[in-house]
């Protein structure tokens, strides 16, 4: 028992260093797929379309290089929680419940749903400042002041003005997404390196971690982008008297983007989030990977 709590240390550990890594080294392009997915919500006038290039040169413009990396740390905060809870916890489950040799496709994408959802929940309210302060930089540009100037004043202000509760906005359509994500991306990774080690494809190495990191983050992507936009737009939407608000729930949100903007609004930022989330799960699972090999544990 003394050892697996140790194992388990560990791996919590080496999720959080990898989750780390991989987030600074893809967070612009998060930036530039929050910035998409807001682009239709103004309460200025804005042309009719936007791409990640037109709006990665406004960024730099003006607010420089640094203005890519607005909301990193709320972003690396929440995936000390988050990240660790998701994939140990997606071990746990897996070796409780099903045969890691046998178990099916269908399983695990159950089981990393759950995990997904469960540890969403608890870094919910990390998620939401990370989109707001995203969101800041775009307010700037059209002229506004931006709502926070930091981590700390954003958990202090959101929490005067909407409540201990209001932390938790969007906490709905967060975890249809993460429940999605997961789903798709612990469960294809899973099922794809051992199908690749299984058939000699390659050995569990490098070769066999970037295939199926890629391979997930295309199925994370193409589950989770229409729950990732509602959930980006209602997070956004502050809770107070002087500003009216849009949507009143993630049914809502869903029906009026659809009816204003077009069914395809839905999939918007999936180009920059598929781009994110191949670096990101190729850093992260290659990283992870290898953490643990020198840790001395045995291979996700």
């Amino acid at each position: 028992m003394k050892n697996g709590d140790n194992a388990d240390v560990k791996r919590i550990m080496l999720t959080s260093l990898s989750a780390m890594a991989a987030e600074t080294t893809t967070f612009p392009i998060d930036l530039l797929k929050t910035r998409l997915q807001l682009h239709g919500v103004s309460i200025k006038p804005v042309s009719r379309a936007a791409s990640a290039y037109s709006i990665a040169f406004q960024i730099l413009r003006d607010d420089g290089v640094l203005g890519m990396y607005k909301g990193l740390s709320p972003a690396i905060f929440r995936h000390m929680f988050y990240t660790p809870i998701r994939i140990v916890g997606y071990e746990h489950l897996r070796r409780n419940f099903v045969s890691d040799n046998s178990a099916s496709f269908y399983s695990k994408a159950l089981i990393g749903g759950i995990s997904g959802a469960i540890a969403q929940v608890i870094a919910s309210p990390a998620d939401l400042i990370k989109v707001r302060m995203q969101a800041d930089s775009r307010a700037v540009s059209q002229g506004l002041q931006p709502r926070y100037s930091g981590l700390f004043d954003a958990f202090t202000k959101i929490i005067r003005a909407e409540g201990l509760v209001g932390l938790w906005k969007g906490v709905a359509p967060n975890v249809q997404r993460a429940f999605l994500v997961n789903m798709g991306e612990l469960a294809c990774y899973d099922h794809a390196k051992r199908f690749i080690v299984n058939n000699q494809i390659c050995n569990d190495n490098i070769y066999a971690h970037t295939l199926s990191s890629i391979m997930s983050g295309l199925s994370a992507t193409a589950l989770s982008c229409p729950a990732d936009v509602v959930k980006t737009r209602m997070m956004n939407q502050a809770s107070s008297g002087e500003s009216k608000i849009r949507y009143r729930n993630s049914y809502d949100c869903l029906v009026k983007t659809v009816k204003i903007e077009g069914f395809r609004a839905l999939w918007k930022g999936f180009i920059p989030t598929w781009a994110r989330l191949g670096p990101w799960q190729f850093v992260f699972w290659v990283s992870y990977e290898k953490f643990r090999h020198i840790a001395g544990l045995t291979s996700f």
